[in-house]
């Protein structure tokens, strides 16, 4: 299975020169945790960095800091890590865990954003896989009843 299959679509962004206040905004309208930061190139918005909710937390609200002093590329994390949509599920699950990372951006052959995969969706997809082979047990016990009888 590819990223590009179970990625989310629907990507909240915004630039580096944003405030935290009107990030802060986005996430709480758009009910995220995260935005990824894209800068356009050739019209192809691609992403530079990623904000979370925590990176607000740990980096300005507890010490102090307003949110409309700081810019969004004050504080996003620089050092992305990225998908691609061909790239293996599994071994992005892997690299992920590696580097203790709960949510990458996704990206098209041509660099371009496409998606985010987050540890979320990768829990809901095992959960329905997990289900499916719960309920094939129970019919071929069926079967196997009704063969019986």
């Amino acid at each position: 299975m590819r990223v590009g299959e179970v990625c989310n679509r629907e990507v909240v962004v915004i630039g580096r020169e944003a405030t935290l206040l009107e990030a802060a905004k986005l996430m709480r309208s758009q009910h995220v945790g995260n935005v990824v930061v894209v800068e356009e190139q050739d019209g192809n918005p691609i992403p530079v960095g990623i904000l979370t909710d925590r990176d607000m937390v740990i980096a300005l609200i507890a010490e102090g800091v307003p949110l409309n002093a700081v810019s969004v590329g004050d504080v996003m994390s620089f050092e992305l890590i990225i998908a691609r949509e061909s790239d293996s599920l599994f071994a992005t699950v892997e690299h992920m865990r590696d580097r203790g990372i709960r949510r990458l951006p996704v990206v098209a052959e041509n660099g371009s954003l496409v998606g985010i995969l987050a540890v979320d969706d990768v829990l809901d997809l095992l959960a329905e896989q997990l289900t499916a082979l719960v309920k094939l047990v129970a019919c071929e016990r069926r079967h196997e009843e009704q063969r019986r009888a």
